[in-house]
């Protein structure tokens, strides 16, 4: 976890459970926040439910969207979910703006994690915008294999993760099934070579 400013120690903290949605797109901004534990997702969709996950927030992190809607007073261009139980510190926009003119600490956190994240969201957009997609499909499977080598993932959750369709995604699957790169079970993907690197033409 990244060393959080003194003030937020005082802050208000919520617990909320698995599957609550955080903000909804169009929503107004009214609270700053800061991720104890848990992971939230944030995603946009498209009008034909095509969904695309932006970023993750883990502990210790901030949201970008969130920090950017309160800087410029602005509505969510997205929406945000939690994948587990969270704990959060919550700051409501007043004393977010107070902190933000009388604590440098507190100003040095929220600009600096705010630069970071921001960062991190470019280079999603930029892999998405410039790679191809059996590229990303490749890191993904790398990235997420457990010990045993399994990806436990629906291909709908595989398309959504890399900025795709879930027919691109099944069908690119089975292109390196065929090449013995990867085993196809029920709910999860077995990853069998080392390097998936040159398993698909780019």
């Amino acid at each position: 976890m990244n060393r959080l400013p003194a003030v937020l120690a005082s802050a208000r903290q919520q617990t909320l459970p698995a599957g609550q949605t955080i903000f909804s797109l169009g929503q107004p901004c009214n609270s700053y926040v800061v991720l104890m534990s848990g992971s939230v997702r944030v995603f946009t969709s498209s009008e034909n439910g095509k969904e695309l996950v932006l970023y993750r927030i883990q502990p210790g992190e901030i949201c970008v969207l969130t920090t950017s809607c309160l800087l410029g007073n602005k509505h969510y261009p997205a929406e945000a979910i939690t994948e587990s139980e969270i704990r959060i510190c919550m700051l409501s926009k007043a004393e977010f703006n107070n902190l933000i003119a009388t604590d440098s600490e507190f100003r040095d956190f929220v600009f600096q994690s705010f630069s970071q994240r921001l960062a991190d969201l470019i280079t999603q957009l930029e892999q998405i915008a410039l790679e191809s997609v059996p590229w990303r499909l490749q890191q993904y499977l790398l990235k997420h294999a457990d010990n045993d080598n399994l990806v436990h993932a629906t291909h709908q959750t595989i398309a959504a993760e890399i900025g795709t369709a879930r027919e691109v995604v099944s069908r690119h699957l089975k292109t390196l099934e065929r090449q013995q790169k990867i085993r196809l079970g029920r709910g999860s993907i077995e990853v069998v070579a080392s390097e998936l690197k040159d398993a698909c033409p780019v």
